[in-house]
């Protein structure tokens, strides 16, 4: 699964990456360790031009009869997008990207596991794929947000996780976001593991485990006794 990833980058970096140039409204920072139930940064394309907003991680399908089914739904395998009732409208007619410069995942197994980050080769940003939906609750709030689409690992990620997000080639970015696409199968083949070669990882502190972490720290390269 993906559940913890950076964007430490500038506000100015993320808006020019995605050719967004009205004037954000919202407040922005890096972040360091990004966790489920936050709010994060993502795009959307609203019919005309891509649009920077926040929404939160932990999808909670249009029909739920309760939010909390959203830490249900951090991830959604790429696999069975079509299938699943939670995923299949957002496949079809809501998705996003979600930009990063890094994720972390845990190397092995029981109480000695070792968080690892991981990121391009051109340490750049990426796009993470991601559908959204947006729940109204019994006294009319509504909630927008977001799950992180999952592939098989390729074979740098093998050797940490079985699974990893999907990560865009930046020239497909446009085909994700575009909302005339609604036939999946279009888009099925999108949804393949990043080439191993155009990414490298290294290990972190265990700090990132611990959400009320989020700072530089997070992202040190950890010296290993062997």
């Amino acid at each position: 699964m993906c559940g913890r990833y950076t964007i430490t980058v500038t506000l100015e970096e993320l808006m020019l990456h995605y050719d967004i140039y009205y004037k954000y409204p919202g407040r922005y920072n890096p972040k360091y360790n990004v966790a489920p139930g936050q709010q994060v940064m993502a795009i959307v394309h609203d019919g005309e031009k891509n649009k920077l907003g926040e929404l939160r991680w932990g999808l909670v399908p249009e029909w739920a009869k309760d939010e909390k089914l959203g830490y249900q739904m951090l991830n959604a395998r790429a696999e069975t997008l079509a299938d699943k009732p939670a995923f299949r409208k957002p496949f079809e007619r809501k998705r996003c990207l979600i930009p990063a410069d890094s994720f972390y995942d845990w190397k092995g197994t029981g109480k000695h596991k070792q968080p690892m980050r991981i990121m391009l080769r051109s340490k750049g940003i990426f796009s993470m794929a991601g559908l959204y939906d947006t729940w109204t609750s019994p006294d009319g709030t509504r909630i927008s947000t977001c799950t992180v689409v999952t592939t098989e690992a390729n074979e740098l990620m093998a050797d940490i996780h079985e699974r990893m997000p999907v990560i865009l080639p930046r020239e497909m970015e446009a085909v994700w976001l575009d909302r005339s696409i609604t036939n999946t199968n279009e888009l099925q083949p999108l949804l393949q593991p990043y080439p191993s070669d155009l990414m490298f990882a290294y290990p972190v502190s265990s700090r990132v485990g611990n959400v009320r972490n989020d700072d530089e720290q997070c992202i040190e390269p950890l010296s290993l006794l062997l």
